[in-house]
C-alpha cells in the first residue's frame, strides 16, 4: 500500500511527535492525537507542511469512549486503519515503593496500562475486520529491567510488555501484528522529569556504552520499520532500543 493509514496516541511531543514526523516523509497518511489543542495544530501544521494527508483528533486514552471515537473517525475519514502506535504514557511520581499510593499507581496506570488496553481493543477491532494491521506499543528498557525508585513505572511497562505478546497471539489468527519498541533513555522531557536533574541524569546515561541519550527521530525509525511491509514475520516481539545497556 502506497500511502498507509496510521493513528498515534501520545503524538503531539517527544516520540510520538518524531514518529508522526517520520511516517509524514515516509508519504503515511496520518491521525495525531492527544490532549492538548495548540499543540496539536501545530503538529498538524508541519505535517501538513510536509505534505501528509492529516488530522488532529484530540482525545483522552483513557476514556473508552473517546478512544472509540477516535478510531472511527480515523476509519471514517481515510477508509482504513494500517498502523497504529500506542505511545500515550506518563513518568508518573518516581520514589520508594514505601511513598507511593493509591493515587500515584492509578495515576501511572491508568494511562500506561489501561490505555494501552483500551487503544488496542479498538484499533484491533478495525484490524480483525480488514484482516491486516500492525500495532505497535511503546514500551520501556524498564518493561525488561528494574530501577530503584521506579517501582510503579516499572510495573506498568512489563504489563504493556505482556499485553503486547497476548494481543499478538490472538491477532495473528486474523493477519493482524503487534509489537512492542522498548527504548532506553530517550532525549525527551519526560526523561529530564525522571531523572530530575543534571547529575542523575549524566549518571544514568554513563551507564548506557553508546554513553548518550537516543534521540526522539532514532526511536521512531524502529517504529517506521516495524509498521512497515520490510517486517511482515515479526509479531509478539519487544524490540529494545537502549544503546546496549539491556546487554551489559
Amino acid at each position: 500500500m502506497s500511502k498507509p493509514v496510521i493513528l498515534i496516541t501520545g503524538a503531539l511531543t517527544g516520540i510520538g511527535r518524531a514518529t508522526a514526523l517520520a511516517f509524514a516523509r515516509e508519504g503515511a497518511r496520518l491521525v495525531v492525537s492527544g490532549r492538548q489543542d495548540a499543540a496539536g495544530q501545530a503538529l498538524l501544521a508541519e505535517l501538513q507542511a510536509l505534505d501528509a494527508e492529516a488530522l488532529f483528533i484530540r482525545a483522552d486514552v483513557r476514556r473508552d469512549d473517546e478512544v472509540r471515537d477516535l478510531v472511527d473517525q480515523t476509519v471514517a475519514h481515510f477508509g482504513r486503519l494500517d498502523v497504529a502506535v500506542n505511545n500515550a504514557g506518563t513518568e508518573g511520581q518516581r520514589g520508594a515503593i514505601t511513598e507511593q499510593t493509591v493515587d500515584s499507581y492509578a495515576a501511572i496506570f491508568e494511562t500506561n496500562v489501561l490505555g494501552v488496553l483500551l487503544s488496542m481493543k479498538h484499533e484491533l477491532r478495525v484490524m480483525q475486520a480488514q484482516g491486516s494491521g500492525s500495532v505497535i506499543n511503546v514500551s520501556s528498557i524498564l518493561g525488561h529491567v528494574a530501577a530503584p525508585g521506579t517501582s510503579v513505572y516499572t510495573a506498568s511497562k512489563h504489563a504493556v510488555e505482556g499485553l503486547t505478546k497476548a494481543a499478538a497471539l490472538e491477532a495473528a489468527a486474523y493477519g493482524a501484528r503487534v509489537n512492542a519498541v522498548a527504548p532506553g533513555p530517550v532525549e525527551t522531557g519526560m526523561l529530564n522529569r525522571f531523572t530530575g536533574n543534571d547529575e542523575n541524569k549524566a549518571g544514568l546515561l554513563s551507564a548506557v556504552p553508546l554513553k548518550r541519550a537516543a534521540t526522539p527521530d532514532e526511536i521512531a525509525q524502529t517504529i517506521v520499520f516495524l509498521g512497515s511491509n520490510k517486517a511482515p514475520f515479526l509479531t509478539g516481539q519487544s524490540i529494545v532500543v537502549d544503546g546496549g545497556y539491556s546487554a551489559t
